[in-house]
């Protein structure tokens, strides 16, 4: 079954490489037009490289490189190689453009600034390319990396690691730029937030998948054994046909969404099924 996911990998890749690069692009350019200018630390790679070009004027495309490339190397060494090269290529080109877009800083010097706009504008950009790449398969590199591997090392969930990593970023930014910075970065991140659930990807946390197909034990066994998720199958009676068919049953994470999608297209293009969101889980894995 891991061939079938190496296809879904495969598939529109030129496409999905040139996401990734608008993605990347679009995050430099918020993140030197406005993070940068307003001191807005926002958590991950980019809130320390503000923190440390503020205390110490280091160049903040040189410290995103050495976070990034250090989280690469840590993903090398407990997630392997192939996992890894989406997060080195990122790792490497997104501090370039960020050194690239850094003439962006002094765009708006002189001019009147509406801090809170800036911020929700910042808010849906930083939406639009975070699902953006999301919708690569690919990963931005950066501090998700660790929490990735917390995960499947240490069965941490990857919200409540990531979670507590931002948090200490941006209070660690409150000490240097002040309490109302710190609110305005939460601000951004409910906007991003938005955008990329609502309005790119239309996820929750999680999506439930109704699933009828001729393939019942490939798809389960690509379920169970690719994706590492569980199922449960259940029997329904058509009502054109008057026929029983099983119903293959699966919660998966929404960033799991577009391998499902693609792995029962792979194994039954043929295959009926439905995806809704599910608001809450509850109950063993």
């Amino acid at each position: 079954m891991e061939n079938i996911l190496t296809k879904i990998t495969k598939k529109k890749k030129l496409k999905r490489i040139f996401l990734m690069s608008i993605s990347l692009l679009l995050s430099a350019v918020l993140y030197n037009m406005f993070l940068l200018p307003l001191n807005l630390v926002t958590g991950g790679t980019n809130g320390i490289a503000t923190i440390t070009n503020y205390v110490y004027g280091i160049n903040p495309a040189f410290m995103i490189l050495i976070l990034s490339v250090a989280c690469a190397i840590f993903s090398f060494m407990y997630l392997g190689v192939k996992r890894t090269m989406g997060t080195l290529v990122a790792s490497l080109v997104y501090p370039l453009l960020v050194q690239l877009t850094s003439p962006l800083n002094n765009l708006m010097k002189g001019e009147p600034v509406d801090v809170l706009l800036m911020v929700l504008f910042a808010g849906v950009l930083s939406g639009i390319a975070n699902g953006l790449m999301y919708k690569t398969g690919y990963s931005n590199g950066g501090f998700p990396v660790v929490s990735q591997v917390l995960f499947e090392k240490k069965h941490i969930s990857v919200a409540k690691s990531s979670l507590v990593i931002n948090v200490t970023i941006v209070l660690i930014g409150a000490m240097f730029f002040g309490t109302t910075n710190a609110l305005y970065a939460i601000i951004f991140l409910y906007i991003n937030n938005i955008i990329l659930d609502k309005v790119l990807l239309g996820i929750n946390n999680n999506k439930a998948f109704y699933i009828i197909t001729k393939e019942e034990e490939k798809i389960k066994k690509y379920i169970i054994k690719t994706l590492g998720h569980n199922v449960t199958t259940f029997e329904v009676k058509g009502g054109y046909l008057d026929k029983d068919r099983k119903v293959i049953f699966s919660v998966i994470p929404s960033g799991e969404y577009y391998k499902l999608t693609e792995g029962i297209k792979e194994i039954d293009d043929t295959a009926f099924f439905v995806v809704t969101d599910s608001y809450q889980v509850e109950g063993a894995k």
